[in-house]
């Protein structure tokens, strides 16, 4: 039986976690991708097994991997984008803070997608209108929450925004430290907790326009019922970059008046 569009990306994010995991621990080889950056033999490994079965159900869909760029019927309105390991310094460094990122575009909209944790064992997931958990073969309902006021910042934002400053520059509010608990984690694992209420938001700068790296945990926030803009309060990939992804409109206010706080003057959108 061929698989709906959200059990595949359930099964392809699976898989590459499977890879993963079993690659976890063990001395990787690297490849150089720029001065700041490596992919590991674990990247190109999950990346080959995440297109593998891809290809094998939906060979009329375009493809685009971290790794191995776009491939696939690439005049498709539908677009498989798969990050098969995010987080990869984390573990090449050995530490368990990682994803396995799987979405489908069709037209503009994200339709399906999972993020596979690939140590705890866990895959959220989405079908574009609810989103859940699953362990065990077992599927949670995922329901936001600001309670735990963590909030994850991202200080390597995506090229041409390396290291952005603006999201360094909340750590120095008064307002946002005294009302939330930042964390900087570097792993888009961090999106989907925003989705389970795990963390009360997540902030990045960086066009985040068919990322690889993103368009999952977006997926989820959108479906679990986030509040998710871009990083000055507009519409995600309007032309201004960045993202709030908020547990409630009340996180998501205090947030986005924390960057309007630090942003420089001269910042588009601000």
């Amino acid at each position: 039986m061929n698989p709906s569009d959200a059990e595949l990306a359930i099964a392809a994010a699976t898989a590459g976690a499977a890879v993963v995991r079993s690659m976890y621990g063990r001395p990787l080889a690297r490849i150089d991708k720029s001065p700041s950056d490596f992919a590991t033999e674990a990247d190109l490994a999950s990346e080959a097994a995440i297109l593998d079965l891809l290809r094998a159900h939906r060979p009329g869909d375009a493809l685009l991997g971290e790794e191995t760029g776009a491939s696939g019927w690439l005049s498709s309105d539908r677009t498989w984008l798969v990050d098969p390991l995010c987080g990869t310094l984390n573990f090449a460094a050995q530490t368990p803070l990682a994803a396995v990122n799987v979405a489908l575009r069709h037209g503009a909209r994200v339709e399906a997608a999972a993020s596979a944790d690939p140590v705890a064992a866990e895959v959220f997931w989405t079908d574009g209108e609810a989103a859940w958990v699953r362990r065990d073969d077992t599927d949670e309902r995922l329901t936001p929450s600001a309670r735990s006021r963590l909030v994850d910042l991202n200080i390597d934002a995506p090229q041409p925004d390396f290291v952005d400053p603006q999201a360094i520059r909340l750590l120095t509010d008064p307002g946002f430290v005294a009302a939330f608990r930042p964390r900087v984690l570097s792993s888009t694992v961090a999106v989907a907790w925003v989705a389970a209420g795990r963390r009360a938001a997540y902030v990045t700068a960086g066009d985040l326009r068919d990322s690889v790296h993103f368009a999952s945990g977006i997926a989820l926030c959108q479906a679990a019922g986030c509040v998710v803009t871009g990083l000055y309060g507009d519409p995600l990939h309007t032309g201004r970059r960045g993202l709030i992804a908020a547990a409630d409109a009340e996180t998501h206010a205090a947030v986005l008046a924390a960057v309007a706080r630090q942003a420089l003057p001269d910042t588009p959108g601000a």
